[in-house]
């Protein structure tokens, strides 16, 4: 069983600021991101078929709801519920598939974005402030390394496990079993559609979609006295399983629920509710059950 909890992985430093720093290229990246949007080109332009595009739909939407939504972003990063540690790494390797970083860096760039935004001054590079094309290239492309950071501790259960270690290390790699499974079964243009095509669908869906919730939306919450808030994308719902709700992810981050108002489409937590008809889920955290956040006013 997994008995972790959330806990606050960010402590500032005497000399801490998360004004002074720069932004930083990152080759490694945005090579990534650029190889796998042109070898996504040429499957879409030499290599269609209909069995291609199947591939490419089933699995976005396999390691976008099971794996970022659930396994990564609910499960790893806010512990909203709780499962067999074998079916986590099972969720947190199909969010791994979405071609963003390891385990560990995806709560890393998580909680220090959050981090961020919960304070009384934020950058342009954390709170999306960039106009459309250089936040693009910022957030997919490139880093903001801080002059004196805060120290970032991951929880030992995570940050000592041999599994996630093995993940983290070889995150990228983990597309190359997806792809032998893919040739084998329909060639080339199903690799070309089903890992690099979606690979960079998902990182593009991903960056727009914090892009626009931290910039414009309807709101049914505010954090008063903070420089960042949360939008809702509405009628995005089905779309991102549930993402688009990211007004409602800063007014409650411990809940599983992120569609927490009527016709508010969640297909992540119609998963979750699912895993826990089944057995497989159980400490199930929605929007009432912790204290409410400072500041947290209904608008």
């Amino acid at each position: 069983m997994n008995d972790l909890v959330a806990i606050e992985r960010v402590t500032p430093e005497p000399t801490t600021s998360n004004l002074h720093g720069s932004i930083k290229w990152s080759p490694v990246q945005s090579i990534w991101t650029l190889a796998n949007g042109i070898l996504g080109l040429v499957g879409v332009v030499f290599f269609f078929s209909w069995g291609a595009v199947a591939a490419f739909v089933i699995l976005t939407a396999m390691t976008v709801c099971a794996g970022h939504s659930v396994g990564m972003h609910r499960l790893l990063i806010h512990r909203s519920f709780k499962t067999y540690r074998g079916l986590e790494y099972v969720f947190v390797w199909l969010g791994v598939l979405v071609g963003m970083a390891g385990p560990m860096g995806m709560i890393r760039q998580h909680d220090m974005r959050d981090w961020h935004q919960r304070q009384a001054t934020c950058p342009p590079h954390p709170s999306h402030a960039a106009g459309f094309w250089r936040d693009a290239w910022w957030q997919m492309h490139c880093q903001f390394v801080l002059d004196h950071p805060p120290r970032f501790e991951i929880e030992q259960q995570v940050a000592q496990d041999a599994v996630y270690q093995w993940i983290e290390r070889w995150w990228r790699w983990q597309q190359v079993p997806v792809a032998i499974g893919l040739f084998m079964l329909g060639g080339l243009g199903f690799v070309l559609w089903g890992v690099c095509l979606r690979v960079f669908v998902t990182l593009t869906g991903h960056w727009a979609v914090g892009h626009y919730a931290h910039r414009q939306g309807a709101q049914g919450w505010v954090i008063e006295g903070l420089p960042v808030q949360g939008y809702n994308l509405t009628r995005m719902g089905l779309l991102t399983f549930g993402e688009s709700w990211h007004g409602n992810h800063h007014a409650f981050p411990h809940s599983a629920k992120l569609g927490v108002e009527a016709g508010q489409a969640d297909p992540g937590f119609w998963f979750i509710a699912t895993l826990r008809a089944l057995g497989l889920a159980w400490d199930v955290q929605g929007p009432d059950d912790q204290p409410p956040r400072d500041g947290l006013r209904r608008v």
